[in-house]
């Protein structure tokens, strides 16, 4: 039987949400090992001048405790 955690994690990109949960998973990963699924919980974006600047995503990764 595997034990599972979950984190909840929030992350940032000049480019898009795929972007920044990507983003999110690469820098946990270098602390969390075994890393098995992401859950995006939420989006948003920051608007100035009427464009985008910035895609939010606040997730939670769910990793395996050894």
């Amino acid at each position: 039987m595997a034990v599972m955690k979950v984190i909840e994690v929030m992350s940032n990109s000049d480019k898009s949400w795929e972007d920044a949960t990507k983003k999110a998973v690469k820098h946990a990963s270098k602390s969390v090992k075994g890393i098995k699924s992401v859950f995006v919980q939420s989006q948003s974006a920051v608007v100035k001048d009427n464009d985008i600047t910035e895609f939010r995503v606040n997730l939670k990764l769910t990793f395996e405790v050894n």
